[in-house]
């Protein structure tokens, strides 16, 4: 049996010009959400795996253009966060970036994962926030970046 390993996963925080935080709806199916951290149903930002050989802030800036359409300005994007997930079943350490420099208006280009995009107040979130993402809202909100 092969020894399991932790994941790195990457989430940008991805802010608009009135200050608002764009979130994601993940699908309510947990088979095609696809998430072990079994995030089905909450809301999430752009993010997900690191491919092997792919840097960082490359996979922040895939994921997000993937998953919204928007082209992040990766020379804008800054190291926001670094948190870990660990469940029986997984450990991920997910990388946080915070985004306020793009290009284009998001959309919905992976409907088998995200039903929707909204931007949000960070006084109004929805109640059901993927972990990681809340991780990474909290530690902008905390200024630190290991929660």
């Amino acid at each position: 049996m092969e020894k399991q390993r932790p994941r790195v996963g990457v989430g940008t925080m991805i802010f608009n010009n009135k200050g608002e935080v764009l979130l994601g709806k993940r699908i309510d199916d947990p088979i095609k959400a696809s998430s072990d951290l079994h995030g089905e149903g909450c809301w999430t930002m752009p993010g997900g795996k690191l491919e092997f050989g792919e840097t960082l802030l490359d996979g922040a800036a895939s994921e997000a253009l993937e998953e919204t359409g928007l082209t992040v300005n990766k020379e804008k994007t800054k190291l926001l966060s670094v948190t870990d997930e660990v469940r029986e079943d997984a450990h991920y350490v997910t990388i946080g970036f915070l985004c306020k420099d793009f290009v284009g208006e998001p959309k919905v280009a992976e409907p088998e994962e995200i039903t929707e995009w909204k931007w949000y107040n960070l006084n109004s979130l929805p109640d059901k926030v993927f972990l990681p993402s809340a991780k990474i809202i909290k530690a902008y909100l905390s200024n630190k970046i290991y929660n």
